[in-house]
């Protein structure tokens, strides 16, 4: 009874469309490909209209608005937002780092800084659009903030010169200025920020520059961790990576299974102070004069200058 049944709804069906004038047949026939290609004319065109909008205002979503005053300002937090690190550069060929992110000199230092010389070429870290291009005499100096397309903004400061201009697009990897010591700095270097909705992260979070490469593919964003997994990541891949606590385990796990900076063990850095000496420095790190010497290949009269980056072990 079913199978008949089959059978007679098929037979109407065919006589339904075996009914239709052989007119209208060649018009539905001649429809079929003008559907396709509006389909894909519709497609392209959207397409195109993100883009655009995605040039106009990078990481719209997370961001209300763009504007070229401030260099950061807070905003909400989504509880979770996964920041896409494939197709970077190393803001930065150096792999010395002189200060880490978090408290430091009773105030809280916001990026990493990393040893540069007066003319380094600074680089785009991601692709995106220049924010802001200013200079700030009791701050970061000359700099730059770029908005990305992954939700990042990047901040570059005490530059010497600025090779870019605002509301200009950029590749990752762009040169968009040279290092310097300008602003409050003791020393030649580039200050890097990453924030997401004005928030500042960790920069090691992301970044190794030891190993000049990002901690993967994907850094998975949550409101209610990421300050613990900043001081982890901090030992992991920040200024004395070599000293991880061992028994801080659950931390490191929360900074991503990412592998230590491969740094010797034996090596570590001092960033000369105001009025510091080979003597006093000797002291501090535990070390001899001779030893400093041997390490920097200086003399015992060579005169130090602040910010000036010493070995020692």
């Amino acid at each position: 009874m079913m199978i008949r049944k089959l059978k007679t709804a098929v037979i109407l069906a065919l006589m339904s469309v075996s009914a239709l004038p052989i007119a209208g047949q060649d018009l539905l026939a001649r429809q079929a490909p003008i559907d396709r290609r509006m389909k894909a004319v519709d497609s392209v065109a959207l397409h195109r209209l993100i883009q655009n909008e995605q040039l106009e205002s990078p990481a719209a979503d997370l961001y209300a608005d763009w504007d070229n005053k401030y260099a950061h300002r807070a905003t909400e937090l989504p509880d979770s937002f996964r920041i896409d690190l494939r197709h970077f550069c190393m803001p930065t060929t150096s792999r010395v780092l002189t200060s880490n992110f978090g408290a430091r000199w009773g105030r809280q230092h916001k990026g990493l800084d990393i040893k540069v010389y007066i003319g380094d070429t600074i680089r785009a870290a991601f692709s995106g659009k220049v924010r802001i291009v200013k200079y700030e005499a009791r701050g970061y100096g000359k700099y730059v903030v770029i908005r990305h397309y992954n939700g990042l903004e990047t901040i570059y400061g005490h530059m010497s010169k600025q090779l870019v201009e605002e509301d200009q697009e950029v590749r990752a990897g762009d040169p968009i200025g040279l290092g310097g010591n300008t602003g409050r700095s003791t020393g030649s270097h580039l200050h890097f920020e990453t924030r997401l909705c004005g928030v500042a992260l960790n920069p090691t979070l992301m970044f190794d520059f030891v190993n000049q490469d990002v901690v993967s593919d994907f850094y998975m964003f949550r409101r209610d961790s990421y300050q613990s997994e900043g001081l982890a990541a901090n030992k992991l891949r920040g200024v004395g990576a070599q000293e991880v606590d061992n028994d801080d385990s659950e931390d490191e796990e929360l900074a991503t299974t990412a592998p230590a900076a491969k740094v010797e063990r034996t090596i570590r850095y001092h960033k000369v102070r105001r009025g510091e000496t080979l003597g006093h420095i000797a002291r501090k790190r535990n070390t001899t004069v001779n030893e400093l010497c041997r390490l920097n290949h200086i003399s015992k009269s060579t005169r130090l200058m602040p910010g000036q980056i010493l070995k020692y072990n």
